[in-house]
């Protein structure tokens, strides 16, 4: 397999996971400015139940978008034309969210996994609008990494295999 095409395997699997972790994380967000018309006991068991599979769907599919970013990075390196640089600041909006998450939101996942949901703390509104506030940052950085990557991937031109036989 060629080196171009090997590129290009990478920046669909790129395309794909960061897509998905985008959309992923934008069905959430949804979901949690539903959820504020609700009480603290609604929004406690539905974060228990959030809390089973979700961050196993996320990391499934923020650590492929991460690798195939960085790889896309790597590849490009020796470019640094503009589709370099909107492949590094996805992959740097990619970490933002990471790290977003594992400051912000796993600290309150571990906090809301231990809550009783018929009786949650007192101050459980402060502490699902510190979950949001960084879940919609990270959200926001995922999307402008998945547009970034989308503007990257357009500029690239489409090459054709030639048509006219090979030489005998």
């Amino acid at each position: 397999m060629s080196r171009l095409a090997i590129q290009s395997v990478v920046r669909i699997a790129g395309l794909v996971f960061v897509g998905l972790f985008a959309g992923f994380l934008a069905g959430i967000l949804v979901l949690e400015l539903s959820l504020r018309q609700f009480s603290s006991t609604v929004y406690a068991q539905l974060q228990q139940v959030a809390l089973v599979g979700l961050p196993l769907l996320a990391s499934v599919l923020l650590f492929p978008a991460l690798i195939a970013t960085a790889a896309l990075v790597l590849m490009e390196l020796k470019t640094r034309d503009r589709g370099f640089w909107l492949v590094a600041g996805a992959l740097g909006l990619l970490l933002a969210a990471l790290i977003t998450t594992l400051v912000v939101n796993v600290p309150i996942n571990l906090a809301e996994a231990g809550w009783n949901v018929s009786n949650p703390p007192g101050d459980w509104a402060d502490i699902r609008d510190r979950w949001q506030v960084g879940h919609a940052v990270r959200t926001f950085a995922a999307l402008l990494a998945f547009g970034a990557l989308s503007v990257a991937a357009a500029r690239q031109p489409i090459r054709r295999r030639s048509l006219q036989p090979a030489p005998a």
